[in-house]
């Protein structure tokens, strides 16, 4: 078989439905690992006596360092292997979850669980930037934000249904099942790194990589866009049941679908922002996007303080503020990842460690500063955006 013709399947390979699917569900393992069990929170702080929003935190905490580990690692030695690791140490930590009798031992099992888990979207995103360009790694990135899309809205159902029928237990037990059955799909998924390419320094050396990251500033100008706009974005995750179930009353049941809504936006910016890329440069779309959410976050904040009790402005505004993202978090880490494509596994862990990463930021913001009112969710979300906005704002032909 001549090379003309394996560069023709390659192609095939890479651009079929299934490989998109897979990377797809791996780009969802965070979303599913945490949304999925939401609705058993109250019952696992109940029979475990302690807090159950501990278990998200430890989840964070080793998803953000983990990616640290793995970006060099896959640089040195491919995709493929890292990811069988990973969804191994997944299932394993998924399995010690469901056997958890206690708070301790939970939280250290969703550590272990992070560490398998942070491997499927890290390394989706860089054999995405193996095999494409610039704007067609963007391109490819909406398409899989439009699939990952569906984990946060069918998990809390999925997860509801079986807290109804069985214990919360049954819920982890689930998601060892689906870390096996994805530990399986990665049978046909192409190595999108090959040897040639990969780095010849020990993994060891290979730290030094996020050093000379961390130095790069267009680079991390798109990184720091992607991690302010996600600290505002897990403000939102992290305080809405507050705002929502306690401040507004909204029921329990209800606060799931005001939550997909916000995800629906995405899915739709998502959709159009395939073909945004091919008009305008990224640098451009992610002011037009930043620019729009920051809009959205100074009119929800200007019209909160003239009228808090009115929830169907948070809701609209964080609506806009959400669907954005659809643009932000594909354009930002499609634009990073091309000023470094030679250490594209190491980036894509950096980009992925702080964006996660910015949850715990939120959080701790929250916990701080909440004073039983929407009004420091609404604040840390403006001052953010704006962040994320001052990255890319201004002209600059270096990160055009």
């Amino acid at each position: 078989m001549n090379s003309s013709t394996t560069a023709g399947n390659d192609v095939k390979v890479v651009t079929s439905a299934l490989f998109m699917s897979i990377l797809g569900a791996l780009m969802a393992f965070t979303s599913l690992s945490t949304d999925i069990y939401l609705p058993a929170m109250p019952a696992m702080a109940h029979e475990l006596s302690g807090d159950a929003e501990y278990t998200i935190t430890g989840f964070l905490v080793g998803f953000a360092i983990a990616q640290l580990v793995w970006g060099p690692i896959s640089d040195s030695l491919g995709r493929k292997l890292p990811l069988f690791v990973g969804m191994l140490i997944f299932a394993i930590g998924a399995a010690g979850c469901a056997m958890s009798y206690s708070i301790t031992q939970i939280v250290s099992w969703r550590v272990v669980q992070a560490f398998g888990a942070c491997t499927g979207p890290m390394l989706a995103r860089a054999m995405i930037r193996d095999l494409f360009s610039r704007t067609r790694s963007a391109q490819m990135m909406s398409t899989l934000m439009i699939i990952m899309a569906i984990a946060p809205i069918v998990g809390p159902l999925l997860g509801g249904q079986l807290i109804r029928i069985s214990s919360w237990h049954s819920i982890f037990w689930l998601l060892t099942a689906i870390g096996a059955l994805m530990f399986i799909s990665l049978l046909w998924l192409p190595e999108t790194l090959p040897a040639e390419k990969r780095t010849s320094t020990s993994v060891g050396n290979a730290f030094n990589n996020y050093l000379f990251l961390l130095k790069h500033g267009v680079f991390m100008r798109f990184t720091l866009c992607v991690t302010f706009y996600y600290v505002a974005a897990y403000a939102f995750i992290a305080g809405s049941p507050q705002v929502y179930i306690s401040y507004y009353n909204v029921d329990p049941q209800h606060y799931g679908w005001l939550f997909a809504l916000n995800i629906a936006g995405v899915m739709a910016v998502s959709f159009f922002n395939r073909f945004l890329v091919i008009r305008f440069s990224l640098r451009r779309l992610l002011q037009i996007a930043t620019g729009i959410a920051f809009l959205a976050m100074a009119a929800m904040a200007a019209l909160n303080m003239a009228e808090p009790h009115r929830m169907l402005v948070i809701v609209g505004m964080v609506f806009i503020f959400f669907s954005m993202n659809g643009i932000v978090a594909a354009s930002a880490t499609a634009a990073a990842l091309d000023e470094v494509p030679h250490i594209a596994g190491s980036a894509s862990a950096l980009i992925g460690s702080l964006q996660y990463g910015s949850g715990i930021v939120s959080s701790l913001l929250l916990a701080a500063f909440n004073d039983g009112t929407p009004a420091t969710m609404i604040w840390i979300m403006l001052f953010f955006t704006a962040a994320a906005l001052l990255t890319v704002a201004g002209k600059n032909k270096k990160y055009a």
